[in-house]
């Protein structure tokens, strides 16, 4: 399945996405906003945007090499460049930027030495590319085991097989501060990722899976840091009980504000304020 195939299918059926139970669990208000009642986006952080462009540039970087082909540094550099100035040219609301980055310019130079300290550092010596932006869907089932009428979604990164035939779902971060273990272990869209592999068969039913975060660190000098992690068949199940669970307080109507160090980069502050 194409990822223009399983986008099609994703919008014929009842699905979640682990974007919408993520801000169910950040912000049920923010939910309701932006997905119960799609209102416009008042401003959007850059964040988003440039997440979006070292994402098109690493897929494209991963697809040439499932094609034999090594590209230049220089060439994903400028497709990050490129996707962020047509992103941020076609949007008529404001972008928020950091003090480190103050205009689009910082923005693209921080961009282009994320992107070097990836393609200084990224090896996949004994892996064989499985899939590069694989899109998944798996059915929900209730507490006694029943199918139900929804779908979960999701678009893995990358997903590498060993020599062994063991898969990794890998997922791309930028980040400023370090990751801990303990949150990468307890990370819920690579739990996510795993209940896809395994309701997809890629790994059995039992089995472990294994996960990976590849972080670009927005530091003076970027770093690129690997972060590995396993999640087992009970953390799967909890996943899904979990995602039953927001399920459920959307049917209910259940959206009350949640405020966090997210709400700094919220597309609603306003609508919230309005609440």
């Amino acid at each position: 399945m194409t990822k223009m195939q399983a986008l099609q299918k994703f919008q014929t059926e009842l699905h979640v996405s682990y974007s919408q139970i993520f801000t169910y669990l950040a912000c049920p208000l923010k939910y309701k906003f932006q997905y119960v009642e799609q209102q416009p986006q008042e401003r959007v952080g850059i964040a988003l945007p440039v997440g979006r462009a070292i994402h098109l540039a690493i897929e494209y970087y991963y697809r040439s090499l499932m094609k034999g082909i090594l590209v230049a540094l220089e060439v994903i550099q400028e497709l990050f460049a490129d996707s962020l100035n047509a992103d941020l040219d076609q949007r008529d609301i404001p972008i928020i930027y950091k003090k480190q980055t103050p205009d689009r310019q910082s923005v693209i130079d921080m961009g282009k030495g994320l992107l070097k300290a990836f393609y200084a550092n990224i090896d996949i010596t004994g892996f064989e590319i499985a899939g590069v932006e694989l899109p998944l869907t798996a059915r929900l089932f209730s507490e006694e085991g029943e199918p139900i009428d929804m779908i979960v979604t999701g678009i893995i990164d990358l997903l590498l097989k060993d020599e062994q035939g063991y898969v990794i779902a890998v997922d791309n971060k930028t980040a400023k501060n370090p990751y801990a273990q303990a949150t990468v272990d307890d990370d819920l869209q690579l739990t996510s990722y795993a209940y896809l592999l395994a309701a997809n068969k890629y790994v059995f039913p039992t089995a472990d899976v294994y996960c990976r975060f590849d972080v670009m660190r927005k530091l003076k000098t970027p770093k690129f840091e690997q972060h590995y992690t396993i999640r087992t068949a009970v953390q799967r199940r909890r996943f899904a009980k979990l995602t039953g669970t927001v399920l459920a307080g959307i049917d209910a109507r259940i959206f009350m504000p949640n405020k966090s160090w997210l709400c700094s980069d919220c597309q609603f502050t306003e609508a919230c304020k309005a609440w």
